[in-house]
């Protein structure tokens, strides 16, 4: 059998400084587990066939979320805090400064539906190795 050796989320987030630049730690079936800093305003996006789960490692961490009806809400996340964006929704994370772990489907994208020009702090990929 061939495991992977354990692996240290703080020493991983210090491997490298992009902000919204996820990087794969682990592979569970058919998910990855990716981390990512996080600082100033994602872009709205969609992910049309699954949800988001985002769990915060430190920091803050907000989502935006837009109804059908166009009407905002705001969710503030604090370290330690789940929070999972329902596929379908349009959201948009922001931050003050933090860093997450998310759990999605192996292939899914950073910026979902998003096909505007990215601002400097967004990298749209499907999951960059550590």
């Amino acid at each position: 059998m061939d495991l992977a050796p354990p692996l240290n989320l703080t020493d991983a987030l210090a491997s490298f400084t992009e902000t919204y630049s996820p990087r794969t730690v682990s592979r569970v079936n058919d998910y990855e587990v990716r981390i990512a800093h996080a600082l100033g305003d994602h872009v709205w996006h969609v992910h049309h066939d699954t949800d988001e789960l985002f769990l915060v490692l430190d920091g803050r961490f907000d989502v935006a979320l837009r109804d059908a009806d166009g009407s905002e809400r705001t969710v503030e996340l604090r370290q330690g805090d789940v929070f999972v964006v329902p596929k379908g929704t349009e959201h948009r994370p922001s931050s003050p400064g933090g860093s997450i772990l998310m759990f999605e489907p192996r292939g899914t994208s950073s910026t979902g539906d998003y096909e505007g020009e990215l601002p400097d702090n967004v990298t749209s990929t499907t999951g960059q190795d550590l």
